[in-house]
């Protein structure tokens, strides 16, 4: 009997320590830098800094994470890619992350799978309070940088994805981001043009990944020739607040043109 409680003792201490481990590991404030060039007829001897953030869900931002984000200099925008809340969180907090951003730029946002939960009205109230932008099948230009635009779809969930829309006027911009939540419409973007970046959240990398096993593939940032397409682990979780093998991130994106 004592060998058995003893034993028990021990899975129930591993166990205890994995969740543990998987709760602190999905509290890390990752920021990851991805660079590159865009090679056209034009060189403008000019840099766009990006500041790309998905999947919040019930996270906080803070400042440990403007911190980090500052150390790489200031940011020209702030693509807010979806999931900045689920049903159940505050509204109080949705506001207070949306303004701590704010401080590090302008923002745009595109709806996510989630954020209808806690009122669009109420999100779209956030978003214009602190001068941000929802992007729902729409564009708009970064104004430090006149060259470039950036569409936004709305999420297949809303049962309005228009991505014709969103891209209608791209021919406007020397140069094009497409945000979308999902990276599923990516292809459908690409039937279309070829922006200089694409940025995409929703799958948590899979969230809880053992080896190569998990529900969605990794996030990665992949650059072909004079473009990159960015599918983030995202910052936050759901369902469960553990992550393992699928860090949380964001992303400062540099891009020379």
């Amino acid at each position: 009997m004592r060998i058995l409680l003893n034993s028990l003792a021990g899975v129930t201490a591993i166990t205890i320590a994995i969740l543990v481990y998987m709760f602190t590991y999905a509290k890390r404030r990752n920021v990851i830098n991805h660079s590159y060039k865009v090679k056209k007829e034009t060189i403008h001897g000019k840099e766009l800094s990006v500041f790309f953030i998905s999947d919040i869900h019930r996270r906080r931002i803070d400042r440990r994470l403007l911190d980090k984000v500052k150390s790489f200099g200031s940011m020209d925008v702030i693509i807010v890619g979806g999931d900045l809340a689920e049903g159940g969180v505050p509204l109080s907090r949705i506001e207070k992350n949306i303004r701590m951003l704010a401080t590090l730029g302008p923002i745009v946002f595109v709806w996510g799978n989630n954020d209808r939960e806690v009122g669009e009205s109420e999100i779209r109230r956030i978003i214009r309070k602190y001068g941000g932008i929802v992007l729902d099948n729409m564009d708009t230009s970064i104004p430090s940088h006149p060259l470039w635009g950036v569409c936004g779809t709305d999420d297949p969930s809303s049962g309005h994805v228009d991505v014709k829309a969103s891209l209608k006027n791209a021919e406007s911009y020397r140069y094009l981001i497409v945000a979308a939540h999902n990276p599923y419409l990516f292809r459908k973007v690409e039937e279309i043009c070829s922006p200089e970046l694409m940025l995409a959240g929703h799958t948590h990398g899979g969230q809880i990944r053992i080896g190569r096993f998990s529900l969605h593939p990794p996030g990665e940032f992949i650059e072909q020739k004079d473009r990159a397409k960015l599918i983030s682990n995202g910052y936050g979780t759901s369902i469960v607040p553990l992550r393992f093998g699928a860090a949380p991130e964001s992303h400062v994106i540099k891009i020379n043109y």
